[in-house]
C-alpha cells in the first residue's frame, strides 16, 4: 500500500538539477534555431546556407512552402506547424503566392515565389519511405531516425536498405561512428564516392562495395546497374534542385593514373605541365557510373578527399551536390556556429550587467549588494533549518521571500 502512495507522490528535482535541465533545453534549441533568436525574418538574407524551417499545415496543407523562426512564432502562432530541423539553401517563403491572402507580418514585400527552394514530404509532416510522422501517434516509443545528408530525408534505421541494423558502423556504446548518412536513393547518383576506396567509408560499413581499380588506364568493364532503374525514391525529385538520375549505359569507365591508389585528404593535384590531375582519373561527366545501390556512411572530414578538378566540379555542378564540398553544409558546422553564438550571447548579457551596475551611483551599488547579501543569507538560514528528506515546496518559496520583504520594511 505504500508503494502505491509513493508512485502517486509529485516527482521532485533539486535545484541543481532544475537548473541544468533549462540549460540543456536552452541550448538544444540554440542548436536547432542557430543561435537565431526568432525576431526578423530572415527573407533579406536570401538563400541561406543553413537555416531552421518550420512548415505551416494551417496555411499550406500541401507542405510546398516552409517559414523561418521568426515567422512560426509572430505569424504562424496557433497554427499546426511541422517542426522541420533544418534545410539547406532556403528562402522563407512566408506571405508569398503559396499562402493566398495571407501576408507577413514582418517583412510583406517578398516575391511571389523563391524558386530556388526545394520542398520534400518531409513539409507535410512525413518521413522515411513509410511516410510515417515524427512523432508517430501510432507508436509508443519513438525511435531515433537519420537523416541524409543529400535529400535530407529522416529514415528509421529499419527502413534504409540494411539487411541488419548491424551493418550501420557504432561503438560499443552504440554511439555512430560516421560523420555523414547518405540514404539508398540518393546513393544512386553518389555512387562515386566508392571510388575513393574505403578511406572516406566509416569503418565497420559497406565492406565489400569498394570497387578494385587497377593498374594505370585499366578499364572498368561493364559497370552493373545495381538498383534497376536507379530514379530516386525522395519526393526532392519534384523540386527544382533535384538530383539528376545517373547515365547509364555506358560500356566502361577509363580510370587514370591516380586510380589504384589510396586516396585520402590529399585533393587534385598538378602536373609538370600546371594543369590540375583529377585524383580518380575518371571523367564523371562523361560516364557517370551505379556501382551498387546501397546507403552510404562517411568517416570523419570525408569531404575533404572529393576532387575539386575541372571536370567533377562540372559533375558536381550538373548533379546539384555541389554542396558536399562546402565543410560549412554540414550540421556539425550549423551546430559549431550556433554554440558561438550562444557564447557571444552570454558574455554580452554578462557585459550588459556589469556596464549597468558601473552607471549606478554609490548608493544604488551598496543598496544592490546589500540585497544580494540578504538573499544569500535568507536562503542560508531556510536551508540549515529544512528537513532534507521532504521537498520544497511553492509555499516555502513564497515564504522566503515574504521574509525578505519583512526585513525590508525594517530596515526602512
Amino acid at each position: 500500500m505504500d508503494s502505491a502512495f509513493e508512485d502517486e507522490a509529485e516527482h521532485t528535482v533539486s535545484i541543481q538539477e532544475y537548473l541544468k535541465d533549462v540549460e540543456d533545453q536552452e541550448l538544444e534549441a540554440d542548436l536547432v534555431l542557430g543561435g537565431d533568436e526568432g525576431k526578423e525574418c530572415t527573407y533579406n538574407n536570401g538563400y541561406m546556407k543553413r537555416q531552421a524551417i518550420f512548415s505551416c499545415l494551417t496555411c499550406t496543407p500541401d507542405g510546398n512552402a516552409g517559414v523561418c523562426t521568426a515567422c512560426s512564432l509572430s505569424c504562424h502562432d496557433g497554427h499546426e506547424i511541422v517542426e522541420l530541423w533544418t534545410k539547406r539553401n532556403f528562402r522563407c517563403d512566408c506571405g508569398n503566392s503559396k499562402f493566398g491572402e495571407f501576408f507577413c507580418k514582418l517583412f510583406p514585400n517578398k516575391d511571389v515565389e523563391n524558386v530556388e527552394n526545394s520542398y520534400n514530404h518531409n513539409f507535410k509532416g512525413s518521413y522515411c519511405t513509410c511516410g510515417r510522422p515524427y512523432p508517430d501517434p501510432d507508436v509508443e516509443d519513438q525511435v531515433e531516425m537519420i537523416q541524409c545528408c543529400v535529400c535530407e530525408d529522416w529514415f528509421h534505421e529499419e527502413h534504409i536498405g540494411l539487411d541488419s541494423s548491424d551493418e550501420i558502423p557504432r561503438d560499443e556504446e552504440g554511439e555512430p561512428l560516421y560523420e555523414d548518412f547518405i540514404c539508398k536513393g540518393c546513393s544512386v547518383i553518389c555512387s562515386f564516392l566508392r571510388l575513393y576506396s574505403q578511406n572516406i567509408l566509416a569503418a565497420g560499413s559497406q565492406k565489400d562495395s569498394s570497387v578494385n581499380t587497377g593498374k594505370d588506364k585499366e578499364v572498368l568493364g561493364d559497370v552493373t546497374l545495381a538498383c534497376g532503374s536507379g530514379k530516386l525514391e525522395n519526393d526532392i525529385s519534384h523540386s527544382s534542385n533535384n538530383i539528376s538520375e545517373p547515365v547509364s549505359g555506358e560500356e566502361g569507365l577509363l580510370l587514370g593514373e591516380n586510380s589504384g591508389k589510396n586516396i585520402g585528404s590529399d585533393q587534385c593535384t598538378t602536373d609538370a605541365n600546371s594543369q590540375v590531375t583529377c585524383v580518380l582519373g575518371v571523367n564523371l561527366v562523361d560516364a557517370s557510373p551505379v556501382l551498387e545501390c546501397k546507403p552510404l556512411f562517411l568517416s570523419k572530414n570525408w569531404r575533404d578527399a572529393l576532387c575539386r578538378c575541372e571536370k567533377c566540379n562540372e559533375f558536381y555542378e550538373q548533379k546539384h551536390i555541389r554542396f558536399l564540398l562546402d565543410k560549412e553544409d554540414t550540421i556539425m558546422e550549423y551546430e559549431k556556429m550556433a554554440k558561438q553564438k550562444r557564447e557571444e550571447k552570454l558574455q554580452q548579457q554578462e557585459g550588459a550587467e556589469l556596464t549597468m551596475l558601473d552607471k549606478l551611483g554609490h548608493v544604488e551599488k551598496i543598496e544592490i549588494l546589500n540585497g544580494i547579501a540578504d538573499m544569500k543569507d535568507e536562503l542560508r538560514s531556510f536551508l540549515d533549518s529544512f528537513d532534507p528528506s521532504k521537498a520544497i515546496t511553492s509555499d516555502d518559496v513564497h515564504q522566503v521571500f515574504e521574509n525578505l520583504a519583512k526585513k525590508r520594511r525594517r530596515v526602512e
